[in-house]
């Protein structure tokens, strides 16, 4: 099994939990960066990443989540996901890279179409708020 292979199978354990904080911690490097489909500057360092990460299992998270398909080449995994969102469907990929430890180093999500980029700032914006 491959570091990729080992981080992806944590990371599905960490969104079928709901949010599980303990699990997100233990898979994410200490180094990591996070990129946002709508914060222009990428988010630095392990306690930012859980942040964002967290926010996004919140907003996210719902009975309607499923990730379409995989693929992995390397360290490196290629997520699709659906959701819907106050009536409004959301399609996205997360492109993750991971260490040799099959810990998250970079974590970039997409999202479209506009109207769901849209929701998810107004949603995520929310969240971070709170967390605050």
């Amino acid at each position: 099994m491959t570091s990729a292979d080992q981080g992806i199978a944590a990371w599905h354990r960490y969104m079928e939990s709901g949010g599980n904080r303990d699990l997100l911690a233990a898979l994410v490097a200490d180094d990591a960066v996070f990129h946002s489909p709508v914060v222009h500057t990428a988010q630095v360092g392990k306690a930012k990443v859980m942040l964002y990460l967290l926010s996004a299992a919140k907003v996210l998270g719902n009975d309607s989540f499923r990730y379409e398909r995989e693929l992995v080449d390397g360290n490196e995994a290629c997520l699709e996901f659906t959701a819907t969102i106050d009536g409004i469907h959301v399609n996205g990929i997360d492109l993750i890279t991971f260490d040799d430890h099959g810990k998250i180093k970079d974590f970039k999500v997409m999202v479209r179409p506009l109207k769901a980029v849209n929701k998810l700032w107004e949603l995520m914006a929310a969240q971070l708020q709170a967390a605050d």
